[in-house]
């Protein structure tokens, strides 16, 4: 089994990532692998409602990360989306590249139906519970259960030094209840 993760941030070992890795000690300790995706500082499109995803159930524009992943979405077992908030919601560059991927396969094909899914935010100030809010809808406009832990997934500035145990077990504890739900499912 394994997890995909999205860093949706720029900055490939910033906060967001610094907390996506406290997750994924929590899936490695459950005995799940996973995958990393980093949407890094390259242009991304935005939707242009051309109406090929219809058909084709893939995006038009071939030249970003949208096509990829929405193959590693299909290929993971669950996915794990991380966003910095940068002006009170999340990352603008994350938000065009899940609007197409969940849009191309979840609008008229629901292709992510039954797997699991979970954000993660960091945040320097406001903006948490309205990122959380958007990255949840796309997981559950798509039929995708929504993994939670025990507290908010809205974190300011994770360092590990400075990471407070508390936050530490609210992550890893998210990793561990996506490998308990992934177990679940392979049982049934």
């Amino acid at each position: 089994m394994s997890v995909l993760i999205i860093n949706g941030s720029p900055n490939e070992n910033g906060n967001t990532s610094r907390a996506l890795t406290v997750v994924e000690e929590g899936l490695y300790k459950s005995g799940i692998e996973t995958k990393w995706i980093h949407i890094g500082k390259k242009a991304v499109h935005g939707c242009i409602d051309c109406g090929h995803c219809k058909t084709a159930k893939r995006c038009v524009f071939d030249d970003d990360l949208c096509n990829t992943l929405i193959d590693a979405i299909l290929e993971a077992d669950g996915i794990i989306v991380g966003s910095p908030v940068y002006f009170s919601s999340a990352n603008g560059a994350l938000c065009a590249l899940l609007d197409r991927v969940f849009y191309s396969t979840c609008t008229w094909h629901q292709m992510f139906a039954g797997k699991p899914a979970a954000a993660v935010v960091t945040r320097y100030r406001s903006g948490g519970s309205a990122t959380l809010e958007r990255l949840h809808k796309y997981f559950l406009c798509s039929q995708m259960p929504v993994v939670s832990s025990n507290d908010f997934m809205a974190f300011k500035e994770i360092s590990h030094e400075e990471l407070s145990e508390y936050d530490r077990n609210i992550l890893e504890t998210l990793g561990v209840n996506m490998a308990k739900l992934l177990k679940t499912r392979v049982e049934v």
